[in-house]
Formats: structure tokens, sequence, C-alpha cells
């Protein structure tokens, strides 16, 4: 048997995320393993599987062996739940679920108790709503009328936000509408408040006659799930801009290209694509699961660095090994739902895909935003994706082909048997990507040096190693140029670093729209299932911006994109661009006019019923008033205190949202709900009340100044108060591994 990786050096934010994630805890809350141990308890657990294949104990440690080394090299990493629940007493591995949603009232809240178990369980689930009869539709059974899908999202949101994923992970959730479901005006508009459907990403399900449809500046037909019949028509364009507004606005909705993805679907005979797992990747039937992991890219270049090359024949053995273990993770796995075990072993999807694209294109000294890395991401998808399909095969030769391979399109076409109904997936690799000390996914790099916070309050900042290393080596590292990187993230401007140094590490808001789609479709081309990726936009990107980028990856064959555009979601200001300047003056609060207008509102928490005034100036809120109980309690002096303070703040020119966003979140032992909505506690309460009443977000100059760092980010993470970013199609900060995706 190997020994163990004991000399693999862990950057400092993956002992982080492995410590807080992954490794298995003792009773108190510590780890109890280390990450050696965890590969190996990963890889054991796996590698069981051989043994129904007629492996012998030899053969089976062999390979065991094989999956712990592929795994401690940071060559191969399976997704978090298999790192997670491998050989423990929660085996549950796969990441990605779709669940039916039926136009009943049985069936919707089926739906909902299945996504609690799968949340808990620690998988994401993907639902089609566009199965539920559209608002005001009749009901026959109780002579009344629908609410419409939008309504019951907020059910299965509710749910998700009570359910932690095992503790380890948090809930996510893909809803998806057709574009000619009756209620689609509602539901792209579904996330304009941020207190609603928080736990979902958003998608429309756009098919080709609709794309027709806007092409050629047509009406088309809305239909009723319920009867087939069409209940109206729309502007095809009007409904377009509708979509891109909105997702210019906040980042949602996404798009899907549903027929395309019908288009791939391997088994058509067991069902129709409906929706894909929370980041868009993973098409899958209603009841499908499967299984995804990542290869490091980074870890295959070979050669002098800036001029490195793919080492082809070394990465097309770690395909057929990580395709290997994928079908068997697929036998160890233990479901949540017997109509998932089912349909996934008819399947037995896998999804293989890739991460540290962006630090090989460094590695190869080649420019993310280039012809050049175009082709080289269409090569390596194309290795991948056949090594993969050949890896396959030859297990089918070894096991059996899936057991729906006879009903399937790969049979209608004489293809040669094979093991697994598709093979490829590029995800956003979050987490992992962090584990593995490398750039997410197919993304470009997000920053070249990040920030973070420690508990005596201080910051440590961590560096791009290649890039600290290039800097040395070429006689331009300074503490002032780390500083600098700290503050905006890049080095576009910055004439310290030689020009070739600032074209090759080209990070995500240096890359034209038109690029981060054409290296998406590069490697969508030669992806079974589909790309995760975020298309991020310039703070003053326009509405013209977002529609080229929808249009251009229709275009080009993706399945479905996502957009992000700095500062549109109002959380980002809590991003706090530059550190500190010890020097900068204190603000002084500004005097209280002598009359004030404003609203008192009353919400009920857990301690009773709270009454929160909040009143306004001529800029925006000025103070805020909280009681709740009797004079001289506990609550009322906290709730007195909390009003104090937030009247000090907004005095004292802080932005309300952000305030509004540090008091939101907060939990005590009585959360309780308010009209529909969950009161966590009383200062969640009191964030709930000022965040509704503003009607804009009067931004700093300071912490979204262009190139600054607020502008590169996504919100506070709630865990670890550290930054977030977007990328991949989900959030994620990568100093404490926390991820919505």
């Amino acid at each position: 048997m190997s020994t163990a990786y004991d000399t693999i050096e862990f950057r400092p934010s993956a002992l982080r995320v492995l410590q807080a994630r992954y490794l298995r805890k003792d009773t108190a809350g510590n780890p109890a393993e280390t990450p050696d141990e965890m590969f190996r308890r990963v890889a054991g657990a796996v590698a069981a599987a051989e043994a129904g294949y007629g492996a012998s104990p030899e053969e089976q440690r062999r390979w065991e062996d094989a999956f712990y080394r592929s795994m401690c090299s940071l060559e191969f990493l399976p997704n978090s739940p298999t790192l997670m629940n491998a050989g423990t007493e929660l085996p549950q591995l796969s990441a990605c679920f779709v669940l039916p949603v039926e136009d009943s009232m049985e069936g919707i809240f089926d739906a909902v108790k299945h996504t609690a178990i799968i949340h808990k369980s620690g998988g994401g689930t993907g639902f089609s709503f566009s199965r539920v009869r559209p608002k005001n539709d009749r009901v026959k059974s109780t002579h009344g009328v629908s609410s419409g899908p939008v309504s019951f999202m907020a059910v299965f949101d509710a749910a998700t936000e009570t359910v932690r994923q095992g503790g380890k992970r948090r809930g996510a959730n893909m809803a998806m509408l057709r574009v000619d479901h009756p209620d689609i005006l509602e539901f792209i508009d579904a996330k304009t408040s941020s207190r609603r459907l928080n736990n979902f990403n958003l998608s429309v399900a756009l098919t080709d006659s609709f794309m027709d449809a806007v092409a050629n500046d047509a009406s088309f037909d809305l239909v009723n799930p319920r009867s087939g019949e069409a209940t109206g028509s729309l502007r095809a364009r009007a409904v377009f801009q509708s979509i891109v507004d909105r997702s210019w606005r906040n980042g949602e909705p996404g798009v899907v290209f549903i027929d395309r993805m019908n288009r791939d679907n391997p088994t058509p005979a067991l069902g129709k694509i409906e929706s894909t797992n929370p980041c868009g990747e993973q098409p899958l039937l209603p009841y499908e699961s499967c299984n995804l992991g990542s290869l490091n890219l980074s870890r295959f270049a070979a050669g002098s660095f800036g001029a490195a090359t793919v080492d082809e024949p070394r990465l097309r053995t770690a395909v057929a090994l990580a395709v290997r273990f994928l079908d068997d993770v697929i036998d160890v796995n233990h479901y949540p739902l017997p109509e998932i075990d089912r349909l996934t072993r008819t399947n037995r999807k896998i999804g293989l895909g890739v991460m540290g694209f962006a630090d090989l294109l460094v590695s190869m000294g080649i420019p993310y935003d280039s012809p050049r890395a175009v082709a080289v991401a269409e090569d390596i998808m194309e290795l991948v994706n056949l090594a993969a399909v050949e890896a396959s095969q030859e297990l089918a030769r070894q096991r059996g082909p899936f057991p729906a391979f006879e009903q399937s399109a790969y049979a209608a076409r004489k293809l040669p048997a094979r093991r697994n109904a598709t093979v490829t997936t590029v995800a956003p690799t979050g987490s992992i990507s962090i584990i593995a000390g490398t750039s997410s996914g197919v993304e470009p790099l997000f920053a070249l040096a990040y920030q973070r916070r420690v508990l005596d309050g201080d910051t440590l900042t961590e560096v791009h190693p290649r890039f600290e290393e290039v800097a040395r080596r070429e006689g331009f590292y300074s503490e002032a140029l780390i500083e600098r990187i700290a503050r905006t993230g890049h080095i576009a401007d910055d004439a310290e670093v030689p020009e070739r140094w600032r074209a090759v590490f080209q990070t995500a808001h240096e890359v034209s729209p038109e690029g981060h789609v054409r290296i998406q479709a590069a490697f969508q081309r030669h992806t079974e299932n589909a790309v995760s990726k975020t298309v991020n936009l310039a703070r003053d990107a326009a509405p013209d911006d977002v529609e080229r980028v929808f249009r251009l990856a229709f275009e080009l064959g993706c399945k479905g994109v996502t957009v992000y555009r700095d500062g549109s979601r109002e959380a980002q200001v809590l991003s706090a661009g530059p550190a500190v300047d010890e020097t900068r003056e204190l603000r002084v609060p500004i005097a209280r006019p002598e009359t004030l207008e404003g609203r008192t509102v009353r919400m009920t928490t857990g301690c009773g019923n709270l009454y929160v005034t909040t009143n306004e100036g001529e800029r925006g809120p000025l103070e805020l008033f909280a009681h709740i109980g009797k004079a001289g309690g506990c609550a009322t002096s906290l709730t007195e205190a909390i009003g104090r303070l937030v009247s000090l703040a907004l005095r004292s020119g802080v932005d309300p949202f952000a305030v509004a966003r540090q008091l939101r979140g907060v939990r005590c032992p009585f959360p309780s709900w308010n009209r529909g909505h969950r009161v966590l506690s009383c200062a969640d309460a009191i964030g709930q009340v000022l965040e509704d009443g503003l009607t804009a977000s009067p931004v700093s100059s300071e912490a979204t100044a262009p190139g600054g760092r607020a502008e590169r980010l996504a919100g506070t993470c709630a865990e670890c108060g550290s930054v977030l970013e977007f990328e991949g199609g989900c959030v994620v900060c990568r100093a404490c591994g926390f991820t919505r995706c």
C-alpha cells in the first residue's frame, strides 16, 4: 500500500476549508482526521465497489491506492458530497438532483418533502415549475383558483432556509419556467426584492421557436400547461428585453436553451429534460441525480513556466481513472429517495469536468481573452471528452452498458455500448478548487490577491503563488505592489508590472463579454452535459451588453448563460473596497433636524410584537427607533441600543443598505414568521424594516470607485465576514469555502 502524502502543501485557505467543511469532526466539533486520512477514507469507500465486479482484495486495494494518489496529488477531486460523506454514516455522494413539480397540491408538497430530504443529505436540487397551472386558473377540485408557480416557489424557499445540508452545505435550488408559460413575466420579476427566493437561482427556459420570434420581431403563444391551450400571446422581443433588463439589474434570471438540452438528451424514451442542478451545468430528468468530479488542469502543465504545454498522455490516464472512480461512486452511493436510486442506476450519468483552466493558461503564457485561449480550451475538452467516452466504453465491456442503453440515442445511432449515459460536465468547483489551490472551473482568475479577516480583526493577504513567483524572479515584487493588488484585485494598469505579465495574469473583469462567451462555447462543443460559467460585466455595462451575451451564447451553441454586472446587487457595498487608512478623519454625525417624517411598522418576532420607526431626511433614512415589551426589560434595552447605533450610523453617512445587511440574518433561539417572511430575531426584523423602506442605495464613492475591490465582489460572507465573488454560476467565499451552489 502506498505511503501517506504527508508532504503535500495546502494553501492556508485550503486548510481552513478542509477543517471547516470536509474533515470528520469529533463530538466537540474538532477535526478528527487529517486531509490525508480524508483522501484515504474516500478512496477506500469508493473502491469497495470494485468487489462487486469480481475484483480480488488485492485488486481492490490497488484501485484504492490509485484513487488515493489521484486525490492526494490534487490532480482530481470529486464533488463535495463525496469528499464529505464517503465512508461515513451519511454516504450520500451526489451533488446534483432534479425533482418533478406536478400540477397538484399533493405533488407540489411531495416535492417540498423530497427537497428537504435531499438538502439534509448534502445535495442541491433543480425544478421546473412549468407544469404548474398559471395564476388565477381554475382548480376543479376546490372550485377555487390557482396561486401560480411563483407563489409555490416561496414554499420551497422557506423549506430550504430551514434545512441546512448535513450541517456542512447550504441548500441550493434552481427554478426554471418555460418562456411560453402564462406566468413568465411574474417569474422574470420574481427576485426584484432581496427578501424573496434567496435560496434559488432562476433561469428562463428559452425555446428555439421563441429565439426565432425574437430574431424576427414576432409574437409567440402562451400555453396553459393544464389544458395545453394557448391563452394569449406576447411580443418576443419585449419579453426577451425584460429578461435582459432584469438580469442587468441583479444577475437573474439566467437563461437556458431548453430545446438544445433536449436534442442532447441521451435517453429521450425515459423523459424530457425539464431543469438542471442549481448552477445550470447538469441537465437531468425528473428524479435523476449525477455525481461530478474535476481534473485540475494546472497539474498537467509540462515545461517551463510561461511557455508550458499540456502533458496529454498523463491527462488521458487521469481521465480514465476518474471515469472509473465516478462510475464506482454510483454503486456505493446511498440515494435519498428510491425513485432517484432507480433512475440514476438506469442511466448511470457521470459528469467529469475541469478546473484550473486559467492557471494552465498562465503557465502557458496565454491571455484568457485571446484566440489562442479559445483554441486551447477546445483542444483540451475534446481530449477529455474523447478519453472519457473511451473509458466508459471500456467499462461497458467489463461491466456491461448502462441499463437504458438499448433505448438510448447511442443505440439508435449504432454507436458502441458505453457504461454511462453522459460522461462530461464542467461544474463551478467553488470549494474543491480552493482545496486544489487552483482557479475555479473554466473561469478566468478572479483576483491576484485576497484579503481575509482573522480573529484579532487584522487582515492577511494571500497572493496568487505564480504571480508572486514571477514578480520575485523578475525583480518587480514589492510590498507596495501587493497592497495595491489587494485593493483592486488586478494589475491591468500597474506600470510597475511588465506588459507581458499584465496580459497573462488577466482577471475576470478585464475579459470582454464576448471573450467569456467564446471560452464557454469552446468547452461546450466537447461537453456532453453543460458548462457552468458566469459572464462578469463591468459596473458601467449597458443592457445592450447583456443582450449581446445572450444572443452570442445562443449562436455559439451554449446550453445556457449567466451574467453578473458589478454593483448590481445592493449587498455588494458590504465588500468594502480599500483597506481603512489609519490617518483618515473620523466622521462626525450630522445634527438631527428639528422635524423628520417617517413610518412605524409592527413586526411579529419570537419575543413578541416589535415596533420599528424609521424617520427620513432629504437623502434617505436618518434615524431608527425600535421598541418591544415593557420598559426596563432586557429585550427592550437591546432593541433601544440597536436603534441608537443604527441612527448613529445613518447620521454618519453609512449606506443604509450596508446597515440593514449587517442586521439581516442575525439569529436567536426563537425565530418566527411575519406576513409570510421568516424573522430570525429582533435584529433581523429591524434589518428587514430598514431594507424594505429603501428605494435606492446611495453608494459611497470609495467602496465602488472604478477598479475598487467592491466593484469585483458579491457581498460579505455570512460565515466568516470575508468577501464573496460570483463565478461559475454561483457565489463562493475563497477564504472559508462558503458557497451558494
